[in-house]
């Protein structure tokens, strides 16, 4: 197995396979309702949905940053984009759908890379002060990290609606 295939393989696990850190990120969301996801339980936290956002821009940034090798950033309305000004279930089930395509061509992507290309490291932009140090390598563990992260704060607060 080569080393892209093993990071194939944990971007899987952890988005809607057999995590070694518990259930997949899908079936964390299994059965969240879009006034679930909408809620904010915990003062000062983020909510379901805001997470579901964040996670989208997050694996769509890792996808630009790979096809065009440079260190871009998110703004920071990017980074934790407010809720749609409609939060029906419709809307909640394309911001879910919406994280499932940037997953899968973010795959398309990492796929399409040799394990040669994991030491390469990208280029930095002046205008961009925030930084992922490290090789594509460190990136693409540091996302599957990212995801699984707030995976578990999303199961953390699934615990309010009980």
């Amino acid at each position: 197995m080569t080393e892209i295939e093993r990071l194939l393989d944990q971007f899987r696990r952890a988005y809607n396979g057999d995590s070694w850190a518990g259930p997949s990120l899908v079936d964390t969301l299994q059965g969240v309702t879009a006034a679930q996801a909408a809620a904010h339980p915990l003062p000062g936290a983020h909510s379901i949905w805001e997470i579901v956002l964040h996670l989208t821009t997050w694996v769509e940034i890792v996808q630009q940053r790979l096809e065009e090798d440079k260190l871009i950033g998110p703004t920071d309305a990017q980074n934790w984009p407010g809720l749609p000004v409609v939060t029906d279930e419709a809307a909640w089930q394309q911001a879910q759908a919406n994280l499932g395509w940037a997953h899968e061509q973010l795959l398309s992507k990492v796929a399409s890379l040799r394990d040669e290309d994991l030491g390469r490291h990208l280029q930095p932009l002046d205008d961009y002060p925030a930084s992922t140090p490290g090789p594509y390598y460190v990136l693409l563990h540091g996302l599957v990290q990212h995801n699984l992260y707030h995976t578990g704060q999303i199961a953390l607060l699934r615990k309010a609606f009980a």
